[in-house]
């Protein structure tokens, strides 16, 4: 059985993880040095990056349609 190709190229998603570990690593360090709540939007930044790799993850675990099997 074929599996389905995602959204991202493998180059974009080696991206997309990037930047989730990086918004993910400074998240807590900037907690720390800044006194505001402003290392939030490293939380939500890393969260919404995570999402769209679970999303392309799902894409590429579907069977490819019936379409791009055809000759």
């Amino acid at each position: 059985m074929r599996q389905g190709s995602g959204f991202f190229s493998v180059r974009q998603r080696r991206l997309a993880w990037l930047g989730f570990l990086l918004a993910a690593m400074q998240a807590p360090l900037s907690a720390r040095l800044v006194a505001d709540e402003s290392w939030l939007f490293s939380v939500c930044v890393a969260l919404l990056v995570a999402t769209v790799i679970l999303a392309d993850d799902a894409a590429r675990r579907r069977p490819a349609s019936a379409d791009a099997t055809d000759n």
